[in-house]
């Protein structure tokens, strides 16, 4: 047993050497027989000490040697007792465990926290120390061979489309399988609201004012044209920057609005039909029209939409927008417009430009293009950033495939992992969406691809993958090795850090310099030296400003023990035991 003095706890072969006693510590059985032998001596400050008395009592030396123990970070020694069996007795000899450090270079996720940390500790490193998140062997880029051109009726693939005829249809494993498959890009479900007999009036116009009449609205001033078209502002030649400017209005005003434009439409069409037939008048009559797009609705607050949330429920659990497969799921917090819903309403030529994030989407057409080949370097567009609409044949004279399909009312298009798209309305519709994550080693990585790629362009990441991967790793099991190996590569930066605690619904953390997502360790300044405003920094860019950190302070968010215990805790399980234990990690 540990002997107490003050607040200090030692171990036997500590208060061995100390007294000079043997090291051989007995066992309970023994204690009995020898009780006057191995009578522990008083420590308490009251006791007296005598000159010249035996090991078992303290002279002011020993005492010296005690409050020397006490002084200083308090360190470990670790002891492993080693059972010895002697005839009829036994007896455990203490001792002292080697704690052996490992070179960085050879650290891998088969390591302990323990290890990591020991190995990070006497690491010595010039200048910045940054390596990939990713595993070059988990790649999912395929070469893409310029010498053999796809010929031109091929440029434009048939679009996968499953029709659904029951709800058994839906929930059917083929289906996530097909969906979440790498090889399809894109899939659009026929009928699910009629399988599943969701209320899709509930996103009808009349509807959405009658529950929020007064929820903003950010509006887009567009100009219609095709959708294979994009004008430049002159309308003397094609070109990809797809501009609008900007304004805010409210449900009920937008309603009115649509509405008021499909009676001119109607009554055009009457005034057309009274026209003779010989009229020179181009079926495109409303080419070059300004129109209003009203975007970005945001639908979170489950108490204003609370119908509209729960009809989402009956979806199946891998498209909903919250599962426990469901990546952004385990983010922590809401992210507006990625996890979760957002609703579009649109009049006729409405665009949604060009977009390659996490994806799962009246009437309107889209058009997709793999995600092999994104970014392009054409046109001089800022794909990262920047808000575009690819000229059909721009693509196509660089072999670059599209898929274009209608989706109309009660589909659901499922938009694969990395699939860049772009979308215009053909007609007056309200669309919703919102952005999944299955954790799978396909989505992971392109996840993460996305991410350092991001990181390199200093564009801040709206999913912060670091964040993510600690929040799986301490709530899931793991069944897939290859996403088990990944999420564990990206968490390696963290093995060093350690607290200030974390509170609910707290968002992470972005570098107010680079944009890079900052994880647990936050280097905060003051703002103009005022205390109401604080501005987070990475380390790199901390130090930039002020090499010896001065006036910054260093907030941590997680103990180290939270964090090796997760990381330790994180294992591969096998598929077996998550099917026999089902209930207890799904929803």
């Amino acid at each position: 047993m540990p002997v107490g003095i003050g607040n200090t706890n030692y171990r036997h072969s500590d208060l061995a050497k100390l007294y000079g006693l043997p090291e051989q510590i007995k066992s309970d059985a023994d204690e009995d027989e020898d009780e006057e032998d191995s009578e522990a001596p008083s420590c308490s400050p009251s006791s007296e000490h005598k000159k010249g008395e035996s090991g078992s009592s303290l002279g002011s030396t020993d005492l010296m040697k005690l409050k020397a123990l006490s002084d200083g970070p308090p360190k470990e020694l670790k002891i492993r007792l080693i059972k010895v069996e002697s005839g009829d007795r036994e007896t455990f000899i203490a001792s002292e465990v080697e704690e052996k450090r490992i070179p960085l270079k050879d650290i891998s996720i088969k390591n302990t926290a323990s290890e990591i940390i020991r190995s990070c500790k006497a690491a010595r490193l010039k200048g910045k120390f940054k390596e990939s998140y990713l595993l070059p062997a988990f790649s999912v880029k395929p070469i893409i061979s310029k010498e053999e051109p796809i010929p031109r009726e091929k440029l434009n693939p048939p679009t996968p489309s499953i029709y659904l005829e029951s709800k058994r249809d839906a929930f059917s494993p083929v289906l996530l399988q097909f969906c979440t498959d790498a090889k399809n890009p894109v899939t659009v479900i026929r009928g699910l609201a009629g399988s599943l007999r969701l209320n899709l009036g509930l996103f009808s116009t009349k509807s959405l004012v009658e529950a929020n009449a007064d929820q903003m609205v950010e509006v887009r001033t567009q100009v219609q044209q095709p959708a294979d078209e994009n004008w430049d502002p002159s309308g003397t030649g094609q070109t990809w920057p797809c501009e609008s400017s900007r304004s805010h209005t409210t449900i009920a005003k937008y309603a009115q609005y649509q509405a008021s434009s499909f009676q001119e439409s109607l009554q055009e069409d009457e005034d057309d039909e009274k026209k003779s037939p010989s009229s020179s008048e181009t079926p495109n009559k409303d080419i070059g029209k300004i129109i209003k797009f009203g975007t970005n609705i945001d639908l979170s607050d489950p108490k204003r939409w609370k119908p509209q949330l729960q009809e989402l429920q009956k979806l199946p659990a891998f498209m909903r927008v919250s599962s426990s497969g469901n990546m952004l799921t385990h983010v922590g917090h809401t992210i507006l417009g990625m996890n979760s819903v957002q609703l579009y309403m649109k009049v006729p030529g409405s665009r949604t430009p060009g977009e390659g994030n996490y994806r799962s989407p009246g009437e309107q057409q889209l058009l997709f293009s793999e995600h092999q080949y994104w970014p392009w370097r054409l046109h001089g567009v800022d794909y990262l950033t920047g808000s575009w609409w690819p000229v059909l044949e721009d693509l196509y004279n660089a072999n670059i495939p599209v898929y274009r399909f209608i989706q109309r009312p009660g589909d659901l298009v499922w938009i694969n992992a990395g699939t860049v798209h772009w979308v215009q309305a053909v007609g007056w519709c309200n669309n919703i969406a919102w952005n999944v994550g299955p954790l799978n080693g396909y989505q992971y990585q392109l996840a993460l691809e996305r991410f350092e790629w991001n990181e390199v362009k200093k564009v801040k990441s709206i999913v912060p993958m670091i964040h993510v991967s600690w929040n799986v790793a301490r709530t899931l099991k793991i069944s897939d090795p290859d996403t088990y190996k990944m999420i564990n590569e990206s968490r390696k930066y963290c093995k060093k850090i350690s607290y200030q605690s974390r509170v609910k619904d707290e968002p992470a953390y972005y570098c107010n310099e680079c944009d890079v997502e900052v994880f647990n360790l936050l280097f905060v300044t003051s703002e103009n030296n005022s205390r109401k405003s604080y501005v987070v920094h990475c380390e790199d860019c901390a130090r930039h400003r002020n090499p010896s950190l001065t006036n910054v302070v260093v907030l941590e968010q997680y103990r180290i023990e939270e964090l090796m215990s997760v990381y330790d805790s994180f294992t591969l399980v096998r598929l077996d035991f998550l099917v026999r234990n089902r209930s207890s990690f799904m929803n």
